[in-house]
């Protein structure tokens, strides 16, 4: 018997990265040496201080029991001392903290938390899917947001039309950037903290790479400018400061009432996370951040190896300033689609279509720096022998 699913699932959008990985898997399966460079998956274990954190705190039987509904207080002190120290930014350890099982739940429920149906959401684009899917199980609308080269991959605010400012109740922000690379600086944010405050917009900023800055430079947290806080909302992962993708910690940071939100929907769905991932958590907050500093190094080292490479052969891409994508333009007569089928089946190597982020992505394909520095050196030479590249320079 087949079932009649609710409308809401209906409205999901499709998931373009599933083709993705099957077309990988087909070319691999044939025994091709393919370089997949597709996907967002860090491919670093998680630092040994963290995993040992974890295992002394599996022992505590005060953990085997059901955690807060809210989250330990210990994680939530953690977090906050987390951004005192990193960004000088005081919060509320029990008005502003929401524990969430990673950031990409956040991001999904921030939406059904404030969106009826019918309801106008501003979505950056290109930008990351999932916030398409939250607002689609809301049954909200979206409003993209291009992000242009010439604006430095930043939303133009002056261009949104009145009528769409109007209806706006929700925007998302992602800086460092995914799919782009690009960062936001502390006038940008102070633009949009003015900018959502007088419309009556809620920011929700997800700085899931926001330990991730090339060439000296440390990203800026939204929540370090004067208003933020009244504004919106931070979301925050360890997925990929502390290399714990598949341990789903994250939490969201701001707006006493936006949190409060968060806590209730969470309230209904989960009795919190596992206590000793908590724990290992708080320890990767509070412990050595060694870890942190060496893992940006590496990725901007496998940058330049990768961006090197494709520069000495002719092709003029531009090194991502933050996070561990790079975003490159396709050559001359071809789309973004058809340009990454030519890399899979002629050069072995699996890069992201920019449509699949969205119509702004277009003409462009994404490059994840997830595989050592000869591997990523050896795409790039595999790329630039077919021998497409001067009509881009």
């Amino acid at each position: 018997m087949q079932f009649q699913t609710a409308d809401a699932l209906k409205r999901l959008p499709e998931q373009f990265f599933a083709r993705l990985v099957g077309k990988v898997t087909a070319a691999v399966r044939a025994g091709h040496d393919v370089i997949n460079l597709g996907q967002g998956n860090p491919d670093q274990p998680t630092p040994p201080h963290i995993v040992e954190a974890l295992k002394r705190a599996a022992d505590n039987p005060e953990f085997h029991r059901y955690s807060p509904f809210r989250g330990h207080a210990f994680l939530k002190n953690a977090v906050c001392e987390f951004y005192r120290r990193e960004y000088g930014v005081t919060l509320d350890p029990e008005r502003e903290v929401a524990v969430l099982f990673g950031g990409k739940t956040g991001l999904v429920e921030i939406a059904q938390c404030f969106l009826n149906p019918g309801d106008t959401a501003l979505v950056p684009d290109p930008g990351y899917p999932d916030y398409w899917s939250g607002i689609a199980m809301a049954g909200g609308r979206m409003e993209m947001m291009p992000l242009r080269e010439e604006n430095e991959f930043l939303p133009d605010y002056r261009s949104i039309p009145e009528t769409v400012r109007k209806s706006a109740k929700l925007m998302f922000l992602n800086y460092p950037n995914n799919p782009t690379g690009a960062v936001a600086s502390r006038d940008f944010f102070r633009d949009t903290v003015e900018w959502a405050s007088e419309h009556g917009i809620l920011v929700v900023h997800d700085f899931a790479y926001g330990a991730i800055g090339f060439d000296g430079k440390k990203p800026v947290s939204f929540l370090e400018i004067p208003g933020a806080k009244e504004t919106g909302i931070e979301i925050y992962t360890l997925s990929k400061t502390f290399n714990m993708a598949g341990w789903r910690v994250g939490f969201a940071v701001g707006n006493p009432s936006v949190i409060e939100v968060i806590n209730l929907i969470q309230d209904h769905y989960y009795v919190s996370l596992f206590g000793a991932v908590q724990a290992a958590a708080a320890e990767a907050l509070l412990g050595p951040q060694d870890c942190v500093r060496d893992l940006v190094n590496l990725y901007e080292r496998r940058r330049n190896a990768f961006i090197g490479t494709l520069r000495a052969s002719g092709w003029d891409v531009k090194p991502p300033a933050g996070s561990f994508f790079c975003w490159l333009p396709v050559p001359e007569g071809h789309s973004s689609e058809s340009f990454a089928d030519l890399l899979l089946e002629k050069a072995r190597v699996a890069v992201a279509p920019g449509i699949g982020f969205g119509n702004a992505g277009e003409g462009f394909v994404r490059v994840g720096l997830l595989t050592d520095e000869s591997r990523l050196a050896e795409a790039a030479q595999r790329m630039t022998r077919l021998g497409l590249f001067e009509k881009i320079r």
